[in-house]
């Protein structure tokens, strides 16, 4: 009986070894397994062997049946993970799922589409951190501690004199200490704010604009911005200045365009007024030179800055700024 046993664990391991299909690992499992299989047949003779052959035998029948289940055990543990034996459970001749492609997420597009823009007329592009110093984000910019333009960009605190940058306007300041004029530069960038409604989120884009040199006047400004807001929208879109407050410009102005949605008619969008805010924008205020010790005198020049959720909803049509935060699928592959 030994022999025999011992006969049976070697076929029954190198079949177990050859099967790769679940349903034939069943088979195995009731053929030597189960209460009728192979190991339970041999051991009815068990009641014929001498009574000194017993203990023997039997510790042998119940090691071979362990180490049989032990094998049945991890072959089925593959195959539910996918190993060998998965790939024949399927039909082979299904045609094959094409992978996913990615792409730019619409805010990045628009970006990038900005900064060329800007790269095409002469800018530079320039990035910087964003946990900035409370010196560089508020107080080289014109806005002292305590002063009430702080309350227009209520912000996220690191510590007492470390913040979460509310614009990229900082990389102004880095830009003209780091280099005399002539400058023009355009700063890309993730900016925080403690906004979160339909129309705001704690985080998102600005690019920001600046250009210093002899002779800058607002006139170059509005021509700027008018050949930006052209590329960008399409030929023969109207803008229009707003006079508006900025610490940092003097003078300041909103600048507006005429309603995508409507063509300047007058919908829902627009307020029906026909035109839409896009961006910020003013000659840069004489004060802000002295922190970078810039001569007012001779120097001149503009900034500007704009949210890139916003060109990216008029741009496209989009009513609703947290639809770029929820990573909707169906949302994300219209771009």
């Amino acid at each position: 009986m030994r022999e025999k046993l011992l006969e049976t664990e070697k076929k029954a391991s190198a079949k177990l070894d050859k099967i790769q299909d679940q349903q034939l690992l069943e088979q195995f499992r009731v053929s030597y397994l189960g209460k009728k299989g192979i190991l339970t047949t041999i051991m009815k003779g068990f009641g014929k062997l001498d009574p000194a052959e017993r203990p023997a035998i039997g510790k042998l029948a119940n090691e071979i049946k362990q180490r049989l289940t032990d094998q049945y055990q991890n072959a089925l543990e593959k195959m539910k993970a996918g190993g060998p034996g998965e790939a024949i459970s399927f039909d082979v001749t299904l045609p094959g799922r094409q992978p996913g492609y990615g792409h730019l997420h619409p805010v990045t597009q628009t970006i990038r589409e900005v900064c060329h823009i800007f790269e095409k007329m002469g800018f530079r592009v320039v990035k910087g951190p964003n946990v900035e110093l409370d010196y560089y984000n508020f107080e080289a910019l014109n806005i002292p501690k305590n002063h009430p333009a702080r309350d227009m960009q209520d912000t996220f605190y690191i510590s007492e004199n470390v913040v979460l940058r509310t614009h990229t306007s900082p990389m102004q300041v880095r830009v003209m200490e780091s280099q005399k004029p002539p400058v023009s530069v355009i700063a890309p960038g993730k900016v925080y704010r403690r906004d979160s409604d339909v129309s705001h989120t704690p985080m998102f884009h600005q690019v920001e604009g600046l250009l210093v040199d002899r002779n800058v006047t607002f006139g170059q400004l509005k021509g700027t911005l008018t050949a930006f807001v052209q590329e960008m929208f399409g030929k023969g879109t109207a803008l229009r200045f707003r006079p508006s407050f900025f610490p940092f410009t003097e003078p300041s102005a909103e600048v507006d365009i005429a309603c995508v949605i409507c063509g300047g008619k007058g919908c829902r969008t627009c307020g029906q007024t026909g035109w839409i805010e896009i961006l910020g924008s003013g000659m840069v205020d004489p004060e802000v030179y002295g922190f970078v010790d810039y001569d007012p005198e001779v120097y001149s020049g503009f900034a500007f800055g704009m949210g890139m959720e916003r060109i990216a909803m008029l741009k496209y049509g989009i009513d609703d700024i947290q639809l770029f935060f929820k990573n909707d699928m169906r949302f994300l592959r219209q771009f």
